[in-house]
């Protein structure tokens, strides 16, 4: 069993997840990256898109809609505008997909009413 690590994912709204993962995968404006027990700490700027938690028995996927991305001391912070756990299948490129989707209708739904800039 690898070693693991908190991870919370957090939106104004709720915590979303919280718990013990061994593997964190997540989308930054500055690529992809992944984290593990022991990862240097980091401050980064989530991309719209999916991250992915590994408990080890579990997959579990959560889009997001932007936000931002800390480690630090062995914990993992995901904080997001919008963020929801995205339920699916194995096919990883429908439950990607459909992360990016709900990601985007979100930021839709959250840019009505707001006024158009010229």
């Amino acid at each position: 069993m690898a070693a693991t690590f908190q991870v919370d994912v957090v939106s104004p709204e709720a915590v979303v997840w919280t718990g013990e993962a061994e593997l964190v995968t997540a989308r930054t404006t500055e690529g992809d990256i992944g984290i593990m027990a022991g990862h240097e700490p980091t401050m980064a700027a989530l991309a719209t898109g999916s991250a992915e938690i590994h408990t080890g028995a579990e997959k579990v996927t959560v889009a997001v809609h932007g936000g931002f991305l800390q480690i630090y001391r062995n914990q993992v912070t995901l904080l997001s505008d919008r963020a929801e756990i995205v339920e699916g299948g194995a096919d990883e490129a429908r439950t990607q997909a459909q992360a990016l989707r709900e990601a985007e209708e979100a930021a839709q739904d959250g840019d009505e009413g707001q006024p158009q800039s010229e």
